[in-house]
């Protein structure tokens, strides 16, 4: 049994000794070691999700069903692999040009993302908790990785104040949830709740299940729980920006998804409310919110809510096809901001950073290609036909109205015109505003090549949809069908 269960769990074995050898190396090398451990993660990073790919298919459990595998989390786990090898590779030029190279940090991102793993595998309050931690532990200190700046700093004290806050929810959540079901494993409450057969839960079973669901809407940013995003996104170095916005973000996403089909699947008609009335909330806020905003990073953490909002709107339908339609949004949403933060990575003028947004002014004379390939991501961002962008709003409101919640898909329309408003404000300035001081050249060689894929997936996954799109109705049936 315990062979089973660590061949199960190989991919994440991997990534927590190669991070203690690379801590190892980054030691005994010092200063000269930052770039061969940065690559050296990437490395660690894609070899865990060939790991996780060619893993055998179906559903298997470890350690006494405390980690699960199944095609939903070789879903998510390889996206979330893949996002945070393209945060690494885009941070490589920014720190050490901001004097933030040192070997800490991609060993740092390392844990972080091993976290992120043990999360979408739990199978158990206790070592959904554990993941959980191991994550934000290590994000907390990047967040406040630049210890000579008070933004930074700031950004990380808040960050860590307000994780605690969210931690505490969801463990007295989890508290509720055992002293009222008297089990912490989720396929253990899968067969309590399924076993009244219509009846009412107690109600301190629901209200643990509220102050869950609560705990977790913190990590995934989404409205009333997202006053930490605007500041930490704008205060953190901007890779570190560009971190979040991707893998934690898709993680968390994953997880909440977990955890209220698995375990809380046959009570959809108790969350299926709360889960609506966040989606609304986030989309509304998001969509207002970011109007006014003068800084691109905030423009983005704004974004951000928004979109986990359009996201959960597929969880909120409750059904295989708002599941599916949720994790190809998510997907999408990644080789978006990929794109986007490889351009914000490359705001620089004479040598220094800037992320104002009348920074943009007449990028469409001054660096074309960069231009385009920005004009694209807003498009897209802004749900506008045939980029990648539309499908993905296309499959979560078509599962929303296919179960019924037809206000909440009417809604999420209107948040998305709204919301067009910031993004082709930003394609106006670069095109049609008188240029500014132009964009250092050339463009580091790491950040061109994620730009050039990002925007060539977004401009062309209409022509080859189906990987996608059978990959993750795959994975929802996996969480549906066990």
């Amino acid at each position: 049994m315990m062979n089973q269960s660590l061949l199960l769990i190989l991919p994440e074995i991997v990534m927590a000794a190669s991070g203690l050898l690379l801590l190892m190396l980054g030691v005994y090398r010092r200063a000269e070691s930052t770039r061969l451990v940065a690559w050296l993660v990437v490395l660690v990073l894609l070899v865990a999700a060939v790991l996780v790919w060619i893993a055998p298919a179906g559903t298997d459990h470890a350690f006494g069903g405390l980690f699960v595998t199944d095609n939903y989390a070789v879903f998510v786990k390889v996206l979330v692999l893949l996002a945070a090898a393209a945060a690494m590779v885009m941070s490589l030029g920014y720190i050490e040009r901001e004097q933030m190279a040192r070997f800490e940090f991609p060993v740092l991102l390392l844990f972080a993302t091993l976290g992120m793993m043990l999360m979408i595998s739990a199978n158990d309050l206790i070592s959904l908790y554990v993941g959980l931690e191991l994550q934000s532990l290590a994000l907390y200190v990047v967040a406040a990785f630049r210890r000579d700046t008070i933004r930074s700093t700031e950004a990380g004290l808040k960050y860590f104040v307000l994780g605690a806050l969210s931690s505490g929810m969801l463990l007295y959540g989890s508290s509720l949830i055992y002293g009222f079901a008297g089990t912490t494993k989720f396929d253990g409450l899968a067969t309590l709740l399924a076993g009244l057969n219509g009846a009412q839960p107690s109600l301190g079973l629901v209200v643990g299940l509220v102050f869950l669901i609560a705990g977790l809407a913190f990590k995934v940013s989404a409205v009333p729980f997202h006053m930490w995003t605007p500041d930490v996104y704008e205060g953190s170095p901007t890779p570190v920006t560009a971190f979040f916005a991707m893998a934690p973000k898709v993680a968390a996403i994953g997880l909440f998804g977990r955890v209220l089909v698995g375990p809380f699947g046959s009570l959809v008609s108790d969350w299926q409310q709360i889960v609506s009335f966040i989606a609304f909330a986030s989309m509304a806020l998001g969509a207002v919110a970011a109007i006014n905003q003068s800084n691109i990073k905030r423009l983005m953490a704004y974004s951000s809510i928004a979109n986990v909002g359009y996201a959960l709107v597929g969880l909120a339908a409750g059904t295989p096809d708002g599941l599916s339609g949720m994790l190809i949004y998510m997907a999408l949403y990644v080789v978006m901001n990929a794109g986007t933060f490889a351009i914000i990575l490359s705001m620089r003028q004479q040598g220094r950073m800037v992320e104002g947004i009348v920074d943009l002014a007449g990028l469409g004379r001054t660096r074309p290609m960069m231009a385009a390939a920005l004009a694209i991501f807003m498009f897209s961002l802004a749900g506008i036909p045939p980029l990648a962008g539309f499908f993905g709003k296309w499959f979560v409101f078509r599962a929303a109205i296919n179960s019924g919640l037809y206000s909440l898909a009417v809604l999420g329309v209107l948040a998305s015109v709204v919301g067009a408003f910031y993004y082709l404000r930003i394609v106006k300035i670069m095109y049609f505003d008188e240029p500014r001081e132009a964009f250092d050249k050339p463009m580091e060689w790491e950040l061109a090549g994620v730009l050039a894929v990002s925007a060539l997936v977004v401009l062309l996954f209409f022509i080859l949809p189906l990987p996608l799109l059978a990959g993750a109705d795959t994975a929802a049936a996996a969480l549906f069908h066990g």
